[in-house]
């Protein structure tokens, strides 16, 4: 058996002891993200491409929240719309700052340990990598997302 499938007996507080074994802990991570990805719509495909117009207002009447859908890739990055209504769940992203750019209602970026910062439309935040947040919008909320190709939308476990 290889170290990294070792299983490990933890002290914690109180002195009650927890077993902790690799795999299974990968597995409840994975269970935990996977049920977070059926309550959105997140579509990584690049559906407009380059020297395509974008029909934006097409796009939002087509979708109701939880939709995200990546729009274009521009070098190294990606634009995403995003259609959000109530609160997306706590993560972080650790390569990768995470910008977003309101279009329609308002939008409550949660940061840990710091104050909310509320934006209206034709405002724009951008949450550095390895930050903790979560959006939340009270009411139907469009938002563009700009962010490196290779995030996660729902963040890195």
């Amino acid at each position: 058996m290889s170290n990294s499938h070792a299983i490990l007996a933890i002290t914690i507080r109180g002195g009650a002891r927890r077993i902790f074994h690799p795999i299974r802990e990968k597995r409840r991570v994975l269970a935990s993200r996977m049920a977070y990805d059926d309550r959105y719509d997140t579509r990584l495909d690049e559906k407009y491409g380059q020297l395509t117009t974008i029909d934006i207002p097409a796009e939002i009447a087509a979708h109701e929240p939880w939709f995200n859908q990546t729009l274009t890739r521009v070098n190294d990055c990606v634009v995403r719309l995003g259609i959000i209504q109530g609160e997306y769940h706590w993560h972080k992203h650790d390569h990768e700052d995470e910008c977003f750019i309101v279009l329609q209602g308002e939008l409550v970026i949660d940061i840990e340990g710091k104050s909310s910062v509320t934006l209206g439309p034709q405002l724009g935040y951008t949450v550095p990598k390895g930050i903790v947040h979560r959006t939340r919008a009270a009411v139907k909320t469009v938002i563009l997302m700009v962010e490196g190709a290779g995030v996660t939308p729902t963040g890195d476990a």
